[in-house]
Order: C-alpha cells, then structure tokens, then sequence
C-alpha cells in the first residue's frame, strides 16, 4: 500500500514519534512504582541511555516497542510491504544495538531486563508487576533467579 500522506505530512507524522517517556514505559515506571520500587530515567551515562535504572538491585528495565525492536512472535513486529528492504536493515540495526547495549551494561555489571510494549497492556500488567517484582526481590536477595548468561532478561 503506497504512502497516502505528502512527504511533508508523513515528516511532521514521524517528528511526533517519541524515544523516551512512551505510554509503555510510563505503563512499566507505574507498575514499578506502584510495586514500592525507585528508579531513575535515562541515565546518560550508561550504555544506550537505559530507560529505568533501578541503582539498588544494580538492574536496568529497557521498554521496547514491539515493531521497533522485532519482538519475536509478535504480531506488531512485521515489516511493512512498502520499502521492506529499507525497513528490514533498519529494524535488523536496531536489533544489534539492542544487543550490543545489553552486553556493555551486563559487562559493566548491571542486570539487563527486557519489557516488551505488548506486556504493558492492561490485560497483562499483572503478570509483567509479578515478574519484575520477582525478578528485583531475587536481585535484592542475592539469588538472581537465572543461570548467570549475560544475556537480558526476557
């Protein structure tokens, strides 16, 4: 299907989408803080700028958007049929600094989670407070509750 806005229109379209203080991660940041956790915003002076740091479990929360990061088997994830080429290098680039974000963070010794944009919705917000509640507890109390990859945390 062939774009049905003007170069103009689709740019002014394309400046509104935002990079930080998104639905999904106000949606985490409230779940967090409902569930008596702290954090700070966008450090800069950690790799890739995290979106919650949460200094105390030495864990960083990164929301991504579903189609902008290839959430495996999501349906927002497809690559759209105009200029598919374009848009599969450009996803795949976003894909591989995710992964070289994750690993610089987890080398410097922080504990990398994954929340999907689909997680936040409302019918799961109660699983995604239970996982990130059990996963910062774990961290809390020492018993990281995975097997020590340094891989993020999904």
């Amino acid at each position: 299907m062939a774009d049905t806005l003007t170069p103009e229109a689709r740019s002014a379209h394309m400046r509104r989408v935002r990079g930080a203080d998104t639905l999904p991660e106000r949606t985490v940041r409230a779940v967090l803080h409902a569930s008596g956790f702290r954090f700070r915003l966008h450090r800069k002076d950690l790799p890739g700028r995290p979106d919650i740091v949460l200094p105390r479990y030495r864990t960083v929360v990164l929301v991504h958007g579903c189609f902008w990061h290839r959430h495996p088997g999501c349906r927002a994830s497809r690559v759209p049929g105009t200029r598919s080429s374009w848009w599969e290098a450009k996803l795949e680039r976003n894909v591989a600094r995710d992964v070289e974000v994750a690993a610089a963070l987890s080398s410097l010794g922080w504990r990398v989670v994954v929340v999907w944009e689909c997680e936040t919705r409302p019918a799961g917000r109660t699983v995604l407070a239970e996982r990130l509640a059990g996963l910062l507890r774990g961290a809390a109390s020492g018993n990281s509750g995975d097997s020590g990859e340094s891989a993020p945390v999904q």
